[in-house]
């Protein structure tokens, strides 16, 4: 296959805005084919690995795991396949978010209660947040 305008990691991390490791860590991880090389040995991307690596990027934003986006990467490979499964991904990944921020809210407020109970005088023997973290309120 005849590549037209072939990309170097350098290049394909530019247009895909990534840093050029990450194109390195995601071939490494599975997530990207390692491609074949030119006869001065450089990587030869083709343009359409750019999208995939701006869909694995997203992904992580979204928060999904490797495992997660290359599940979700098998998926996007079969266009015509029914798209539940990927629903099922994305309410399961909003669950866990949902999860993850009533416990961020919950820390929120005992720590909001802590600070509220120390006056910042006096010597860290009497501090009540060292004295919760300590298990003694």
């Amino acid at each position: 296959m005849i590549m037209e305008n072939p990309l170097t990691r350098g290049a394909l991390a530019r247009q895909a805005n990534v840093h050029s490791e990450t194109i390195r860590f995601y071939e490494q991880k599975g997530l990207l084919i390692p491609p074949a090389r030119s006869a001065a040995n450089y990587r030869k991307y083709s343009s359409d690995v750019v999208s995939r690596v701006r869909f694995i990027k997203r992904a992580q934003e979204l928060g999904f795991t490797l495992a997660e986006i290359s599940d979700l990467l098998a998926l996007r490979a079969k266009p015509d396949g029914e798209n539940l499964r990927v629903k099922r991904l994305a309410h399961e990944k909003l669950s866990v978010i949902k999860k993850k921020i009533q416990d961020l809210q919950r820390m929120k407020r005992a720590l909001t209660e802590l600070s509220e109970a120390c006056d910042g005088r006096g010597s860290v023997a009497n501090c009540p947040i060292i004295a919760a973290m300590e298990g003694h309120l």
